[in-house]
């Protein structure tokens, strides 16, 4: 089934044109026209979301399962045409598009299940003691509560998990909040589909018209324009440091600050202990490789870095890794800008004396080709750059002398969202000694595997402290991600009557 977009915007139910366009560059298939978003769309639909909160916040849970049940359901019923119009502006494989379709309409339905149980509410009570001394106490109880609309930057990586009805949006609106959402340019007609979907399971639900709005992007006053709305009460963002972060501080710079939840990226570091690299370098080098390279390297959890204990089973791994990246063919990058970045990171490495290659190629276009190099700890630790994500499949080797220096390193580095130790039984003493670092510095830390791939469920984690995101209590991925879209109320001597319906039977 084929989608040709109408490159317009939905705004609280109705399908906008606007007069300036800009023109989509898919890796293959035909070019679209799209609007250009503006400051004005944006306030029309952020005083929308607003007059929807105050019904749709306060519905019931079964009422939002029911509508995030419904997105699932016109999202697979678009499945053919969502897979089409992705790879076309993409380039991703309709494998990879009909797995991530697979992961979006799987967590609006696990968040529909959250819901519906009601543990995420947190309730708590503390009845009354009339009778303690020397005062007594009143009944107090607490539940967590929707905090207002909320935005959405839709994701480069990932035109369906992270962006349009992504885990940000599934979120927010399992938690009460309407949304608004920023499309990303790089796939605007994939973002209109699944637009589409929301309006047509607003339209069965019967919820009202401002609870989602969909505004493409194409200038950057339209992401300043979301992000200091006063009545946008969050930000939920995946996409770089830089953009990250300038989004950041227009939050903070607010007459009424608001929380910025930023995924902006992570280098991944993986420590092989001595006796897993003895036992299995060549295994690591490949899964390495293969891990690396998934996806042309445009996972947020790639692992960019290795860290080896220098000497012989070093060179099997490094020499396994590079006869497995020599297999690899060119691959289509999601954008021109992400791979011209890519070219630009692969030429700051060829740049740098503290480097190594182990094996380099030369990416054209829109196509990418793996890198690897080498360096010690002790040029790590001296060159701040060696630890800055490059996205795509670009990888370090960094060799040290001991396991006490790969502790000193695992310390030397920022903020992750993912740490990975390798280890056989023999190493437990020396993962014993990484675990609280490496605890500290991501926000998931793995043994035995590679991070590529985020599962979505309860106990996940995708997270972690500056710079890997800009709030280390938060996840953008999991059922624990509805706790940044919500806030605790106490009531205090309440009666039942005026109590909020999910707190009244406590």
């Amino acid at each position: 089934m084929s989608f040709t977009p109408h490159g317009k915007h939905l705004i609280a139910g109705e399908w906008i044109a606007s007069e300036q366009r800009f023109t989509s560059e898919p890796a293959h298939g035909p070019a679209h026209e799209f609007g250009i978003g503006t400051p004005d769309l944006v306030a029309r639909a952020c005083e929308a979301a607003e007059e929807a909160f105050w019904s749709f916040g306060y519905s019931t849970r079964e009422t939002r399962a029911a509508f995030l049940d419904a997105i699932a359901d016109e999202i697979e019923a678009r499945a053919e045409a969502i897979t089409d119009i992705g790879t076309q502006e993409t380039g991703l494989p309709e494998a990879r598009l009909q797995g991530e379709r697979g992961r979006t309409t799987g967590q609006l339905r696990l968040f529909a299940d959250h819901i519906r149980k009601g543990d995420y509410l947190d309730r708590r009570v503390d009845p009354a003691l009339p009778d303690r001394q020397p005062l007594p106490r009143p009944d107090i109880r607490l539940i967590e509560r929707p905090i207002g609309p909320v935005a959405v930057f839709g994701a480069s990586n990932f035109p369906l998990a992270f962006s349009t009805a992504g885990g940000d949006t599934a979120a927010a609106l399992a938690a009460g909040c309407p949304v608004v959402v920023k499309g990303h340019s790089a796939h605007p007609g994939t973002g209109e589909i699944v637009a589409e979907a929301i309006h047509a399971a607003i339209g069965k639900t019967g919820m009202p018209k401002g609870v989602f709005s969909l505004i493409q992007g194409g200038r950057r006053d339209v992401g300043t324009a979301l992000v200091q709305h006063p009545l946008i009460k969050a930000v939920g963002f995946t996409g770089s440091l830089a953009g990250g972060r300038a989004l950041f501080d227009l939050c903070a710079a607010r007459p009424e600050p608001i929380p910025f939840f930023g995924e902006l990226g992570s280098v991944n570091p993986m420590f092989l202990l001595p006796e897993a690299l003895k036992a299995r370098a060549e295994d690591l080098g490949r899964g390495w490789a293969g891990s690396l390279t998934m996806g042309a390297g445009q996972f947020c959890t790639n692992p960019g870095i290795s860290v080896v204990l220098e000497g012989l089973d070093a060179d099997r791994y490094t020499a396994a890794a590079k006869a497995a990246l020599e297999a690899v063919q060119p691959q289509t990058m999601l954008t021109p800008g992400i791979a011209r970045a890519y070219r630009d990171g692969k030429d700051r490495f060829d740049g740098r004396n503290s480097v190594k290659p182990i094996y380099t190629t030369d990416s054209d276009g829109r196509e990418a080709s793996p890198n690897i190099y080498q360096t010690t700890g002790a040029n790590y630790l001296q060159d701040h750059g060696l630890g800055e994500e490059v996205f795509g499949p670009l990888g370090l080797i960094v060799r040290v002398g001991s396991v006490d220096e790969m502790v000193a390193l695992a310390k030397g580095f920022e903020g992750q969202l993912t740490a990975t130790i390798h280890l056989e039984a023999g190493d437990l003493e020396d993962a014993r000694k990484l675990r609280p670092i490496l605890e500290r510095k991501a926000g998931r830390v793995l043994v035995n595997g590679f991070p590529t791939g985020v599962e979505v469920c309860d106990a996940m984690v995708h997270g972690g402290p500056y710079p890997a995101s800009t709030n280390f209590g938060a996840t953008s991925v999991g059922t624990l991600s509805i706790r940044r879209f919500l806030r605790p109320v106490s009531y205090q001597n309440f009666p039942a009557g005026l109590l909020p319906e999910d707190l009244a039977g406590s």
